[in-house]
């Protein structure tokens, strides 16, 4: 087949359209409001806009650490959703974009760019060498231009594959994954030292980075799992996405669940053994006040209850089934990252703003509004991989 024959249909570029209108309904409206308490309460508008963009932008650097992984490796499970991970790497753009409140709001959400806070800091003078922000904001420009020549080199080259079918292009993209992946980790390491970790700047943890990764790995799978299942009622995806493939992906999300749990657990087991005054504060504040049972909740589910739910092979091959543990998961993903950075503001005890609600569902409106635009861009399936008749055939 060729491209044309996985492009996507009037029928379901119709049904995009109304999805994507619908997003970016809702999403103007979250962003509206958050943009109105913006004018009462700039601080907390800054403090849950930094919570929303960091779940957002983690789908589409997880979706980014997919394909590429998928490129190293081969297999079916990637070519099938290869285009709805290329599609979540091509919102970079607007992301950077998104990211511009954050940094007109540094001095209110970080206290080492108050030069009276740190004149009067010892900790925060040693470290202004390198939280400072000129500094800050040139690294997230280098990060932000990094990921954007990631994302469009390896579409640039699967969309070229497409159309020639020429092997030098898989090539191409399995040689620069490669490279990509280790700029990939050092980026989201440090990206997360400076957008989450340095809002506590007497706090650190060496295993912080890998957390950050792998909750991002787990957002994405949860993410393209549900977009398939969604797909999979309409050719050419409803012979594609089968019950072999959904099994698959199930087992995917189902090793990023343990890794995700393996990582929140070597990091608490370390910092609590080690009992040391500079790391035992974070887990402190977040045992205690209330914000002890958004932990507790976490442990039940984002990790209990769906790691019992995918033990089940059956669970793991039925659409709606694996659907609803994927969303459960999504959700779960934006609490993590409430409980991850909201406990620096509040450690008193816990707070929720009605903004905590409406910054979430205004991002992620505008985001997947875009998204879609980009997944209908292009043919559903990569009709110029020489593996996709493979897939077909198999099932």
């Amino acid at each position: 087949m060729n491209a044309a024959d996985y492009s996507v249909s009037a029928d379901l570029a119709r049904d995009f359209s109304w999805a994507e209108r619908r997003a970016l309904v809702v999403g103007a409206a979250g962003v509206l409001l958050c943009l109105i308490g913006a004018i009462f309460d700039p601080v907390q508008f800054l403090r849950s806009y930094l919570v929303a963009f960091i779940f957002v932008l983690g789908v589409a650097l997880g979706s980014m650490a997919l394909l590429m992984v998928h490129h190293l490796s081969g297999g079916g499970w990637g070519l099938v959703i290869r285009r709805a991970l290329e599609a979540a790497t091509r919102t970079i753009p607007l992301l950077a974009v998104f990211f511009l409140p954050i940094v007109l709001g540094i001095p209110k959400l970080y206290s080492w760019a108050l030069s009276d806070v740190v004149a009067h800091d010892a900790v925060l003078r040693h470290k202004s060498l390198y939280l400072n922000v000129p500094f800050f904001v040139g690294r997230a420009i280098f990060y932000f231009c990094g990921w954007y020549l990631l994302a469009h080199l390896l579409s640039k080259w699967s969309l070229a594959q497409d159309r020639d079918g020429d092997p030098r292009w898989g090539k191409r993209m399995h040689a620069f994954s490669g490279p990509g992946l280790i700029f990939y980790g050092l980026s989201v390491t440090f990206a997360s030292v400076d957008w989450i970790m340095s809002l506590d700047a007497h706090w650190f943890s060496t295993i912080f980075g890998i957390l950050l990764m792998g909750g991002q790995a787990l957002s994405a799978m949860s993410f393209v799992i549900a977009v398939a299942v969604i797909l999979a009622a309409r050719s050419p995806m409803k012979e594609a996405v089968s019950a072999t493939l959904l099994h698959d992906l199930g087992k995917f999300l189902f090793a990023f669940i343990m890794l995700w749990a393996y990582f929140n657990f070597s990091q608490f087991l370390i910092i609590w053994a080690g009992n040391l005054t500079e790391e035992i504060p974070w887990y402190l504040i977040r045992m205690n006040g209330g914000w002890q049972w958004i932990g507790l909740a976490l442990v039940v589910l984002h990790f209990g209850l769906p790691f019992g739910l995918l033990l089940s092979r059956d669970l793991k091959r039925r659409n709606g089934a694996l659907m609803r543990v994927a969303v459960m998961l999504l959700i779960m993903r934006l609490m993590d990252i409430f409980w991850m950075v909201a406990p620096n503001f509040h450690p008193q005890g816990l707070r929720v703003h009605w903004m905590d609600f409406a910054a979430p569902i205004g991002l992620a409106g505008l985001w997947l509004s875009f998204y879609l635009r980009q997944l209908k861009s292009r043919p559903l399936l990569p009709a110029g991989d020489p593996e996709l008749a493979e897939v077909f055939a198999h099932e």
